[in-house]
């Protein structure tokens, strides 16, 4: 295993330099947006949104420590996935003591290329403990990166380049939760309406400026915007294909709903869905979209994609990880560290298997294995088979894990905590 050098800080701003295969054949529509970046790992979830990694990509059963070949050490903290555009991996972070928010980038194969300060000050006053003012993850088109953060009582929405000069930044609108100061957490999203490509943003809070809005990627300008529930929930919002049509799906304020990706109109809403406040993003096939929350009250359902009316609900609680959709079914590892499958047309449960701990990491498809990694740094991984629950390896990757692995080719990027004279740091890690 080499150990980078980590980020050294030189310049305000900038940080010095230190030491494909095929898309998988599923029921989940590749996003129009990131299409030529089908063996990259350019946005939250993967270039379809589904947390699949491409066929062909290969990891470890066991994403030990012996596994790791490189590994960063990161400034700051944060909990946002990392990215993979080509050979360079992108991901956030924030410093508390200096107030500073920033985008990070690395090779491939574990070299520091750049660091860039976008925020200083104005960083959230609360938070949740279990959160950070790092936690949305960065979108790209394989052109530039889009990245947004919580500050000043505001989302702000940035584009940089690859190599990290900004081009743009906007504040996307007001996010200024009352009851419940949390913090933020939803990844922006991408989608192509012809030849503009959009950036899409929501920012859920008890306020009346509560929002969805679309953003034009070329000079940051407001394409279209709609009002949300006005209740503090936590979702990001991702891109389907279903039902016949694209569709924007986010779960939480009271409903789960369907919004036009190119004009913002409401598809539809179901209030009978989930509950005020959700983490998870949705998942889907041709016909039925899937989500679960959350609090107050707990909910896995199952909508008919062209009408939102509901198939099938039970009471799992998939607060703050995403669910799998795989070959009919939808695999789960519930926050207290329960993994389901049920069968994805009827709900019928097909089996439940306690794992261990308590979940905020999603799993991740790779080939026909889930692996998910629970907060204590323990990492399982299973098969993607509904018939019977079988239990490939268990192994400790890390003291903590929080943030989604991206997968490509045969590498795993994760970002974990150790502790190292006793003092936290977190990582940036390839396994392989």
């Amino acid at each position: 295993m080499r150990r980078g050098a980590g980020w050294l800080v030189v310049a305000v701003g900038v940080w010095a330099v230190g030491p494909s295969a095929a898309v998988a054949q599923d029921d989940a529509a590749v996003n129009s947006a990131v299409a030529k970046l089908d063996a990259d790992w350019p946005l939250w979830r993967g270039p379809r949104g589904n947390n699949h990694a491409a066929a062909g990509a290969s990891v470890p059963d066991a994403i030990s420590r012996e596994a790791i070949v490189w590994e960063l050490n990161l400034p700051g903290r944060g909990h946002s996935s990392p990215i993979v555009v080509g050979d360079t991996i992108y991901l956030t972070t924030a410093d508390k003591t200096a107030t500073r928010q920033s985008v990070l980038a690395a090779s491939t194969d574990g070299r520091v290329k750049w660091g860039k300060h976008l925020h200083t000050g104005n960083l959230p006053r609360e938070n949740h403990p279990k959160n950070t003012e790092a936690s949305p993850s960065i979108a790209s088109d394989g052109e530039s990166l889009f990245v947004s953060f919580y500050n000043d009582e505001t989302i702000q929405l940035s584009r940089l380049d690859l190599d990290g000069e900004v081009v743009w930044t906007k504040t996307a609108g007001p996010y200024s939760p009352n009851q419940y100061k949390y913090g933020y957490a939803a990844s922006p999203t991408l989608y192509r309406n012809g030849d503009q490509l959009l950036v899409i943003v929501v920012g859920d809070y008890d306020g009346a400026g509560a929002f969805l809005k679309a953003f034009d990627a070329a000079d940051g300008s407001e394409v279209w915007a709609v009002k949300r529930p006005g209740m503090t929930t936590f979702s990001s919002p991702i891109v389907a294909r279903c039902g016949g049509r694209d569709r924007v799906l986010i779960s939480g304020g009271n409903q789960v709903a369907s919004y036009d990706p190119a004009t913002g109109e409401k598809q539809w809403a179901n209030a009978e869905a989930t509950t005020m406040a959700t983490c998870g993003t949705m998942v889907w096939n041709d016909d039925l979209v899937f989500a679960s929350g959350g609090y107050p009250d707990v909910q896995t359902v199952c909508l008919k994609a062209d009408t939102g009316a509901l198939v099938w609900e039970n009471d799992v609680k998939c607060y703050e990880q995403s669910m799998l959709l795989h070959d009919g079914s939808v695999y789960a590892v519930a926050d207290r560290g329960i993994a389901y499958c049920w069968d994805a047309a009827t709900g019928e449960r097909k089996w439940r298997e306690r794992l261990g701990g308590d979940f905020s990491s999603s799993p991740v498809l790779v080939g026909d294995v889930v692996h998910v990694f629970n907060e204590r740094g323990t990492g399982y991984a299973f098969d993607a088979k509904p018939d019977a629950f079988n239990l490939r390896s268990t192994h400790q990757i890390a003291e903590a894990v929080f943030a989604t692995p991206a997968v490509v080719g045969n590498t795993m990027y994760l970002r974990v905590i150790v502790h190292e004279n006793d003092r936290r740091q977190e990582k940036l890690i390839a396994v392989r």
